[in-house]
């Protein structure tokens, strides 16, 4: 009956002056949604920490007023949203389990070792690479590879072959359409990073067990880099044949292998790749099966909040300067499974 009464009291309203009409409605509008809101008094986001925790907090400030307006627009009116960054990733796990975080940004590796108290709701989006092929050779055409206009939900690591004679012979096998033999790779010299490098020692080892039961422990002639610089240096001066990264690790480094590591040759005609593994499916968001203000409705709103943010200017600018994210999609929980394989493999491993 008020809102019939309301309605009448506006068509007059608009009679009298069209401005006018048009200020009131806007106004109505306005106070409507903030009549109607659901309150909620505390939200409480956690993130990993890819950065050190001042930096991550001054540049992510901007989100908190975002964030407020757009769970305002869709029915909830968010009184405090407290942002904080963990001491691991770990810790922001640890968190979302307890429910002291609502919401956590955090590594798809993190959220499978949580994946009991936590959902995923979220992955981010990063630039798609133009190389994305499941066969080795179909790399190896000499072309340059590059970053698309395209979004993906993931990436790849792989396994590329140096200029050395090793690297060379392996190489040759696999463009010409021949299977490589765990003798044939467990006779190249490897450079690899840490143990807990998604892309340098764990997808590939999860390649290496898929393909031939084994992994890179099992290798007789393994040395670690301290980073990937590093390992691509040894692949130029043939202290390596082999080595492990980032699908786009040739394009990354494709100047300094002239101009720093000594070859007169394009690194995309003097390297191969050999391997290349499943996706590694980029960072998430992820909220709490244990938060009170979680319910279905809040998280759907949450995280169509996110993925709008991500479409704006601003919102942009703040996840990408901060996370490297290029915005969202919906998360299927079944895309983290590569992941849930590789930990597995790591506890087998110890």
């Amino acid at each position: 009956m008020k809102k019939k009464l309301l309605a009448v009291v506006l068509a007059v309203t608009c009679a009298i002056g069209m401005s006018a009409c048009s200020s009131s409605n806007n106004q109505q509008t306005s106070d409507t949604t903030a009549v109607d809101a659901q309150v909620i008094d505390e939200f409480n986001i956690a993130f990993a920490p890819y950065d050190a925790s001042e930096t991550m907090l001054a540049e992510t400030e901007p989100l908190k007023g975002l964030l407020q307006e757009k769970l305002l627009e869709k029915g909830y009116d968010v009184k405090d949203i407290n942002l904080t960054v963990g001491a691991s990733y770990e810790a922001v796990g640890e968190a979302l389990s307890a429910g002291t975080a609502d919401a956590g940004f955090i590594s798809g590796g993190t959220y499978v070792l949580y994946d009991e108290d936590c959902d995923v709701l979220l992955t981010a989006l990063r630039a798609a690479y133009s190389k994305d092929s499941d066969n080795p050779a179909d790399w190896n055409d000499g072309t340059e590879g590059k970053y698309t206009d395209e979004m993906s939900k993931y990436y790849k690591s792989i396994i590329i072959a140096g200029p050395s004679a090793k690297g060379q012979e392996l190489a040759t096998k696999v463009n010409n359409g021949e299977e490589l033999t765990w003798d044939d790779l467990n006779s190249a010299t490897w450079s690899v990073m840490s143990a807990s490098s998604a892309s340098g020692y764990i997808y590939p080892s999860l390649w290496l067990y898929d393909n031939y039961g084994k992994t890179i422990s099992d290798l007789s002639n393994v040395v670690q880099a301290d980073s990937y610089s590093t390992s691509i240096a040894r692949l130029a001066s043939e202290q390596a044949d082999i080595m492990v990264g980032f699908a786009h690790m040739q394009y990354k480094y494709a100047d300094q292998w002239t101009s720093e590591f000594g070859r007169t040759e394009p690194i995309w005609t003097e390297t191969n790749i050999l391997g290349v593994t499943k996706g590694i499916y980029n960072d998430t968001i992820c909220v709490s099966k244990a938060s009170p203000i979680m319910t279905d409705e809040f998280k759907q709103a949450f995280g169509e909040a996110m993925i709008e943010i991500g479409e704006t200017e601003k919102g942009l600018e703040i996840v990408d300067k901060t996370f490297s994210h290029k915005g969202y999609e919906w998360a299927d929980p079944s895309d983290y499974d590569g992941e849930r394989e590789a930990e597995k493999l790591i506890v087998n491993a110890e």
